[in-house]
């Protein structure tokens, strides 16, 4: 049986303040359950995309690690390590958040510059243009999927802190609510019998005193 709320006056003036509250509650236990469904909906379709940038970050990966097998075969290793030690490329993460159904989720992007080549076509190779073109690739899809995962994270926790609020609603907040209500109205009830009754016994000892006339 549920509990009634303590501190709990039965007056005509708390039954109504106990209405309204009902009223609230309901209302945001609609909203909270429709918030929980969005967000569900939400992850599960971040759930699809990180599948699709899993794939795209082994295909870039892939693509770069073949491109730079090359660059070694056909340069030597010693001058591949070389010519990336005098590359002056470097990449900026941006980190800012947008709004998804009231969760802060990230967006990150990725500025990567192309200074000058620090060597000479001549004592280069095409591949090691395409090995570093296909790690910029790469690169891009790692942040992709590195914001997609950390999305899914915070929406996974409002889910679970939403879904709490939910069933405290359902099993707590909104019984106790009905209980207490229905507590008063039967208290108020059983006062309008009492003082119903009393008015009656009052009316019929005034008229066996009044006197025939």
């Amino acid at each position: 049986m549920s509990k009634i709320l303590p501190g709990t006056k039965t007056t005509r003036m708390e039954l109504l303040a106990l209405k309204n509250r009902m009223a609230l509650a309901e209302r945001g236990h609609k909203l909270l359950r429709e918030k929980r469904d969005s967000l569900i909906m939400e992850f599960f379709n971040a759930i699809a995309e990180i599948k699709d940038a899993r794939e795209k970050v082994n295909a870039t990966l892939k693509d770069a690690y073949s491109a730079l097998t090359q660059a070694k075969m056909i340069m030597g290793p010693s001058r591949v390590v070389e010519f990336a030690y005098a590359s002056k490329m470097r990449a900026d993460l941006t980190i800012s958040t947008r709004s998804t159904m009231g969760v802060r989720v990230p967006v990150l992007s990725v500025d990567q510059e192309n200074p000058a080549l620090p060597y000479s076509l001549p004592d280069s190779s095409a591949k090691l243009d395409l090995m570093s073109s296909k790690f910029r690739d790469a690169l891009r899809t790692i942040t992709r999927l590195a914001e997609i995962e950390s999305s899914v994270k915070r929406l996974a926790l409002e889910i679970e802190r939403t879904k709490r609020r939910v069933s405290a609603l359902e099993t707590v907040v909104i019984p106790r609510l009905d209980a207490t209500v229905r507590f008063v109205k039967l208290a108020l009830e059983e006062r309008e019998r009492e003082d119903f009754y009393r008015i009656k016994m009052v009316k019929e000892r005034l008229r066996q005193k009044v006197p025939n006339s």
